[in-house]
């Protein structure tokens, strides 16, 4: 099996899982406690008016006509209108305002830990056992160590107060930007506007991709380490291959098969990681608005967000096996990878 066949499939693979996720989703909110119709009614309503409200969302039918009704939109996309959170918006609508928030956050807590991470975990591990190691590998401990509540608690208390505690104004650094608000995306090619969006996003992303930070130091600084003694690498060092090239080619390449799996995974934080970042930092995004729909009982908002999650995170996994299949070409032969 080739390893474009072996990746054709776990894309089908994929299939059955979405499935799976969905329908544990509609178990969990048709079985579980949530009570949309009391969420709409409140606990001012009277037996009738619930009675009512049930019949009118479809409450009452079997459970296997809900659930055929659940898929059939899920997989058309037709996503419905939210009952208690903002009642009566569409549910698309609600995506297109809070989605941009947290994928402008999640791509710069992806992107700093691998500029960041890799580069001093090779670093670390070309130079094994000296005093930029240690430094590297205790500061990555350190940081991995730290809970996202607390140090985002932290970014808020001393941002808030570095006029005092450096001189400087981060309200007033760059652009006239609050530290605590959602990013204004509009107008991102202007520099004006890019800068002031990535200012009030910049802490949250630090706080969010801190914990793949330090994995990826600590894995990159192993992987690094293992592979600068292997055969092939003694054998291209033998042949004369320049060191340059022998890092960059064999080296480097070798070293990022098991990190794969770390910095597709950061996207999984987003899932949960950033419900709690986005409530320090006041993002508003699609975390704080899954909270909001849970709390509230916002069935339809619920069962969409989460459906929006599991389509993430099958194609994070797919990304990861086509990763997989480009840097490593061992993957699909002899039925494994």
């Amino acid at each position: 099996m080739g390893r474009w066949e072996y990746f054709l499939k776990r894309v089908l693979l994929m299939v059955p899982i979405v499935f799976l996720g969905t329908t544990v989703t509609f178990l969990i909110l048709r079985v579980g406690p949530i009570d949309p119709a009391a969420a709409i009614i409140g606990p001012s309503g009277d037996t009738e008016a619930y009675a009512a409200i049930r019949d009118s969302l479809g409450l009452d039918q079997p459970l296997w006509i809900q659930y055929a009704e659940f898929m059939r939109d899920l997989l058309t996309l037709q996503l419905g209108e939210s009952w208690v959170v903002v009642r009566g918006q569409s549910v698309w609508e609600l995506v297109g305002v809070y989605g941009p928030r947290t994928l402008w956050l999640g791509f710069w807590s992806i992107l700093i830990p691998i500029f960041v991470g890799l580069p001093l975990g090779f670093y670390a591990g070309l130079n094994p056992n000296t005093l930029a190691d240690y430094i590297a590998s205790f500061g990555g401990i350190v940081w991995r160590a730290m809970p996202n509540f607390w140090l985002a608690v932290i970014f808020v208390s001393v941002l808030t107060q570095s006029d005092a505690l450096f001189g400087f104004s981060w309200g007033d650094w760059l652009v006239e930007t609050q530290i605590v608000t959602p990013p204004d995306l509009s107008g991102l090619w202007e520099p004006t506007q890019f800068l002031g969006a990535l200012k009030a996003i910049l802490p949250a992303a630090l706080v969010l991709g801190s914990a793949s930070m330090g994995n990826e130091m600590r894995i990159g600084r192993t992987a690094v380490l293992e592979t600068k003694n292997a055969n092939y690498v003694e054998m291209a060092k033998a042949k004369g291959v320049p060191g340059r090239l022998v890092v960059w080619k064999h080296m480097f390449r070798n070293a990022l098969i098991p990190l794969i799996p770390v910095i597709t995974g950061e996207a999984f934080l987003l899932l949960g990681g950033s419900v709690l970042v986005e409530t320090v930092f006041a993002i508003n995004g699609l975390g704080y608005l899954f909270f909001q729909a849970t709390i509230n009982g916002d069935v339809p908002l619920v069962g969409s967000l989460m459906f929006l999650f599991i389509l993430l995170s099958v194609g994070i996994n797919i990304l990861q096996d086509f990763l997989y299949t480009v840097i490593d070409p061992r993957v699909g032969y002899d039925g494994g990878a």
